[in-house]
Order: structure tokens, then sequence, then C-alpha cells
């Protein structure tokens, strides 16, 4: 349930004609989930989850926030959301000029102590805030913080041809499949050959390596949920534990249980890591 002195966060459509640079909500639901189907606003839009996954969808890609990191949504690119499970977030929305530096195209970002904190003030504010008061500087801190927060690789690129487009709807569906490449071409009715040419080039990604990037974005919607390793493996298709973590280790630096233990120290000690943990994949056979 949204708080009932302010408009639905998500929906965005008020928020577009309040005449400031920045207007932080705060919104939680304690329902199974929710869903806003397309939709675009003149404004930019951030989206940061305390609990609960957040699915941002736009014609390019697919991201998928866990807890304690925030998708940014560049104003006027049509996108839709939807939480999974009991979520709670804040949603700032942002003039296309409020600050120089903005994220040009939708990003996940790793949200510091700093920023986090001054997102919750933020979201105390009044619509008419006074711009030149302690609010208004305030807010060009928070614009600060913002342009400095590092971009995580929580996303997943979707092409655009019809044809690559039904093989991400047929992993997507069934991420455990573990048919070979060729075996994935006669599918789609396309040659092996042009498949993988029409993957670099659409998507910048091979096969394997964007299977892979699946994986890691579908397990850690799942493990934040604490589910287990071992179950979240086997559902993905991996013959142990084993080798689930090595993949996850190759690709985010470290395994699934260290990971999700510094995004809850995180959040319980306001500390900050040294370097914001990021998915570098590597693309090997």
């Amino acid at each position: 349930m949204f708080p009932i002195d302010r408009p639905d966060p998500l929906s965005a459509v008020h928020m577009d004609g309040v005449q400031r640079p920045v207007m932080a909500v705060h919104a939680a639901t304690v329902t199974r989930g929710w869903e806003h189907a397309q939709h675009s606003h003149r404004k930019a839009q951030l989206l940061f989850t305390l609990r609960g996954i957040i699915h941002c969808e736009i014609e390019d890609g697919v991201w998928i926030v866990p807890p304690q990191c925030a998708v940014w949504i560049p104003g006027g690119l049509p996108h839709a959301a939807r939480g999974s499970g009991e979520t709670e977030c804040y949603c700032l929305f942002v003039e296309p000029d409020a600050a120089p530096d903005l994220p040009k195209i939708c990003s996940t970002l790793s949200v510091s102590p700093l920023l986090r904190e001054l997102l919750q003030k933020a979201a105390s504010f009044p619509e008419l805030y006074a711009l030149d008061g302690p609010e208004g500087r305030l807010i060009a801190t928070l614009l600060d913080e913002l342009v400095a927060a590092p971009v995580e690789d929580l996303h997943l690129p979707m092409p655009h041809d019809a044809r690559l487009r039904r093989l991400a709807e047929l992993l997507l569906a069934d991420p455990a499949d573990k048919a070979s490449l060729s075996d994935w071409a006669v599918r789609i009715g396309m040659s092996e050959r042009s498949l993988t040419r029409l993957l670099l080039q659409e998507i910048g990604m091979s096969f394997g390596r964007w299977r892979r990037q699946l994986h890691v974005i579908l397990s850690l919607q799942r493990l934040t949920k604490g589910e287990s390793v071992q179950t979240v493996a086997l559902d993905l298709g991996y013959e142990n534990a084993s080798g689930f973590v090595t993949m996850f280790r190759k690709a985010v630096g470290k395994p699934p249980a260290s990971y999700l233990s510094d995004r809850k120290s995180r959040s319980r000690s306001g500390s900050e890591p040294a370097q914001a943990p990021a998915i570098v994949m590597q693309d090997v056979a």
C-alpha cells in the first residue's frame, strides 16, 4: 500500500507537473507483488529498493534490481515495472536538466549510505519545498551523489530481431534448458552462424555469455528472497551447487553468500565497500 497522503509514486503522472527539480516519495507494499504496464513520463526516475525485487523492462533490456540497489530510468523512455514479493522502495523524480552528467541510458546504480540517507530525508519534504533554503541545498547534494553513483551490470540486454526475441522468451521461460547453440538455432529457424553473428551485432554478447548473465540475474532474484544456493543451482540446470558457485564467482567476483552478506552489512551498518560489486561476465566457451 502506498502512503495515503501521496499519489501513487510509480504512475508519475502527478510528479511530472510538480515544479521542482527533484521529488522523492517513499512507497511500501505488503502484497505478493505489483505491476505497472508500459508507460513513460517527462521526468527521469530512480527506483531504489530497500526490500523486495524490482523488475524494470524497456525495449532493449530487462533490469532486475535487488535490495540496496536502484534502477535509473531516463525521462521519456517507455518502460514497465513490477515488484516481486513484499517491497519497500524510494522513488525519485528528476527534471532532465536538474544536473549535468546524469545517466543518459537505463542503468542499475549502487546506492551509497549517504545517498540512501538523502533519499530518505528528501521523501519527507513537501512538494513545493523552498529552493533557496535547507531543503534546496540538501537536494543539490543528493544530485551530486546521484551523478557519482557507480553503475552495476545487473541487466539482461534484449535483441530486436523477432527470431532472437523468441530465443530470449524461451530462455526466460526455461532458464535451465541446456540445449546447444545449434539446437537453439534450429528451434528459431536460423543457422548457427547467423545466430552467433546476429547476437553479437544486436546485444554485443555471445550466446553463452548472454545465458550466464541471465542465470546470475535470476539467481540474485531468488537468493535475495532466502532460497538456498542448492535449490537455485539445480533449478537453473547446474548439476550441483559447486558448479553454480564457480560461475557466480567468475561473474561477480565473489561467491553468492559473500555478495549477499556484503549487501546486508551495508544496509545494517551504513558502511560502504571500497568498490561497488559489479558483474563482469567473461566471454568464454
